[in-house]
């Protein structure tokens, strides 16, 4: 059975992602999250740190769980309940786990953002959407009409044949020709969007008052969900482990719909 050191992958992760560099919100607590016995044999990903990934990863035998939404987002809750239960699976089934989020979302190979853009077909996207000063989006130059744009969407997040996952605002112009990618909720931020001189957004997911706002600045928001969005990093960051380090890897899906 091939196996690694578990503090050889989370240093070479962490120099990959600019674990330390890139900002992120203050309680998101990127990189190793939950150590184990210090070997890794094989890795799961999944999209978030819950109990149930955590059993599904049980299941598969993994000893390393990756994801994008981590285990700590903010005030350390009361090891009680289903809390309980998560960090005694960790424990009793030698289970570490990584969480990258905006680093991995950032990463211009492995990133959420440039495996979007390049599933949708867009060539040499530039930076776009800052956050603390650091950009984390992508935006393309891409002449596309605005139905083709929702079946392209449609195609890269897997919606089954003939169903429609996206929800479109369609506040824009028809053809769309100036888009911006920034997976996960970037809903809220419409006008930085139109600050740059986007017609169209694509993102996760925004509040109920985006609709309007988008209306009112002449911008096509296109909402793909925000789990369905942020499965693209997860799997190419666990693919590049398991290519260098010879571990094998699977993904568990566990769909929110959100």
């Amino acid at each position: 059975m091939a196996k690694t050191l578990l503090q050889d992958l989370v240093s070479h992760c962490d120099r990959l992602l600019r674990t330390r560099e890139i900002p992120d919100y203050d309680k998101a607590a990127n990189g190793l999250q939950a150590a184990n016995d210090g070997t890794v044999t094989r890795i799961a990903a999944a999209v978030d740190a819950s109990l149930a990934t955590v059993r599904l990863a049980v299941e598969a035998g993994a000893d390393l769980l990756i994801v994008h939404h981590g285990l700590f987002w903010g005030q350390t809750q009361p090891w009680t309940g289903p809390r309980l239960e998560l960090i005694r699976l960790l424990v009793q089934n030698n289970l570490a786990v990584y969480s990258s989020h905006l680093p991995l979302d950032a990463h211009p190979k492995l990133g959420n953002n440039s495996l979007l853009c390049a599933a949708l077909g867009f060539k040499s996207p530039k930076p776009y959407h800052t956050y603390k000063g650091f950009p984390i989006g992508l935006q393309a130059a891409q002449s596309i009409q605005r139905d083709e744009l929702v079946r392209r969407l449609d195609l890269a997040l897997e919606a089954p044949e003939g169903r429609s996952v996206v929800r479109l605002i369609p506040g824009g112009p028809g053809r769309c020709k100036k888009i911006g990618i920034v997976t996960g909720g970037a809903g809220s931020e419409l006008h930085q969007a139109a600050e740059v001189g986007l017609d169209t957004l694509i993102t996760g997911e925004g509040p109920h008052w985006t609709y309007s706002m988008a209306e009112e600045l002449g911008l096509n928001v296109l909402y793909g969900g925000h789990y369905a969005t942020e499965t693209f990093g997860v799997k190419a960051l666990a693919g590049h482990l398991s290519k260098k380090y010879h571990v094998p890897w699977t993904f568990l899906d566990h769909p929110t719909g959100l």
